[in-house]
């Protein structure tokens, strides 16, 4: 179990290494986390998980499954989330208040990790936030530990200071069930030289007993981040712009990983980010209502009209495309009964001929596209093939600008209600004049060596033994 002294201490992407190296290593393994907060979901065998598991998956050479991360909570407010339980949205508990969900999502999470754990030789699993929030109730950390016997890592950031407080400090306020359980300990995310750090680390380990395992340097890769607005990766020379809409409640944005490897990337928050754009992105929306409300707020519903007007391309996927037809109806409060949504239909950009209506049931599906049809704005991406995934309650009609299943396009503006069509080297060839490599195969490489070299893995497999 890798847990953290905090969020963002680097849990997945040491997972997500440690499944690439112990695979190289010939080792049957596969990852897990009980429960992941992300409204960045990949479609798999019977429903939707985060994508950091997702990654991990890959990672390991395993196919991905909702065993993998049975509890998922999509944020769709400051104060609400969506509950998926085993692939699926449950609306029940996505109603009920957040302290009372524990016990009805333990069931799932503590089956989904029985079953990895007799599928596979080795399980890399995942702890979420820190085990010493005390003043929770701890499901994802601390009695998933418990409930496995595992053997404990504890990851600390030590970029931003502090770090061996952190270890002591969480060591100390972790439950006993948790803390007899915590072999050892890693220093992540290090600038400089590593003997400065000396006395400190053997202090650590005198106090608590945890072993030294190693510290990370700051590591260099082109994987999303958990919520996936990153820009890593350089365009050749001359590429285009694309300036991407980052809303508040973007949804599925890992799904863009690959593009700044083959266009100049801006994440747009302002009408100005748009200036000068070849293309105008909008993305997936978790809650189309809130995310409509900012573009008005912003002005940038005004500058997308003008840049599309001018005869900029502009793409919209998912609740993107959504968005750029005329209205969006919500009769079943999908989005949560607002003021501002229970009868009034959300507006859209009308940049399309298209209509939306929410409906209860979400999809959740692979898809696969063929452009055909298109405009002459998009002729590159004529006759393209690719595979994507469909995650959406939305129902769009719009067959005067049907183009193909699952793609609308009038001129200079497109729309799809699939997602990951554009981590296809082939389509973002088509799209910008630029082919790039796939990067992820090439990471989870470089972050095997990276655990190989900085970490001691071989004491690490020594405790599972016990």
């Amino acid at each position: 179990m890798v847990l953290g002294c905090t969020s963002d201490a680097g849990k997945s992407l040491i997972v997500t290494a440690l499944c690439r190296a112990f695979r190289r290593r010939g080792l049957d393994v596969a990852p897990f986390k009980a429960q992941n907060m992300s409204n960045n979901a990949r479609v798999v065998d019977g429903g939707e998980i985060g994508v950091a598991q997702w990654l991990q998956a890959k990672a390991a050479g395993r196919t991905p499954t909702v065993a993998m991360n049975p509890v998922l909570l999509k944020p769709e407010a400051d104060t609400r989330s969506q509950v998926v339980v085993d692939g699926r949205a449950r609306h029940d508990l996505s109603a009920m208040p957040w302290i009372e969900r524990g016990p009805y999502l333990w069931a799932a999470m503590a089956r989904g990790a029985d079953r990895m754990i007799a599928d596979h030789e080795l399980v890399v699993m995942e702890g979420a936030g820190s085990p010493a929030e005390i003043n929770l109730p701890d499901y994802v950390n601390n009695r998933m530990t418990a409930h496995v016997d595992a053997v404990a890592v504890l990851v600390a950031d030590i970029d931003r200071g502090g770090a061996f407080a952190h270890l002591v400090g969480t060591h100390d306020l972790a439950p006993e069930t948790t803390r007899r359980r915590l072999a050892g300990f890693v220093l992540n995310k290090f600038r400089g030289d590593a003997s400065l750090l000396t006395p400190a680390p053997e202090f650590v380990t005198r106090r608590t007993g945890m072993a030294d395992f190693g510290v990370l340097p700051m590591l260099r890769h082109h994987l999303p981040d958990e919520e996936g607005a990153t820009v890593r990766g350089v365009a050749p020379s001359g590429a285009p712009t694309a300036a991407v809409i980052r809303w508040p409640f973007g949804s599925n944005l890992d799904e863009w990983h690959l593009l700044p490897h083959a266009a100049r990337v801006r994440w747009a928050t302002t009408p100005a980010d748009l200036d000068g754009a070849d293309l105008v992105v909008l993305p997936g929306s978790k809650h189309l209502a809130a995310d409509a409300a900012w573009l008005a707020e912003t002005g940038l519903d005004v500058a997308i009209r003008r840049s599309a007007a001018a005869g900029t391309r502009v793409l919209g996927v998912c609740g993107g495309a959504m968005l750029l037809g005329r209205h969006v109806e919500d009769p079943d409060d999908v989005e949560g009964p607002t003021t501002e949504t229970d009868s009034t239909p959300i507006e859209g950009l009308g940049l399309l001929d298209l209509t939306t209506t929410l409906a209860t049931e979400k999809l959740t599906r692979p898809a696969d596209i063929v452009f055909s049809g298109l405009p002459e704005a998009w002729r590159g991406l004529e006759g393209r093939r690719a595979r994507g995934y469909e995650i959406r309650n939305g129902r769009i009609e719009g067959r005067s600008c049907q183009r193909s299943p699952l793609v609308w396009a009038d001129g200079n503006v497109l729309a799809t209600t699939a997602h990951g069509l554009f981590e296809s080297p082939d389509v973002l060839e088509a799209l910008t004049g630029e082919r790039p490599a796939d990067v992820l195969e090439a990471t989870f490489e470089a972050l095997a060596d990276a655990v190989e070299q900085h970490l001691d893995l071989d004491g690490l497999l020594a405790h599972t033994e016990r």
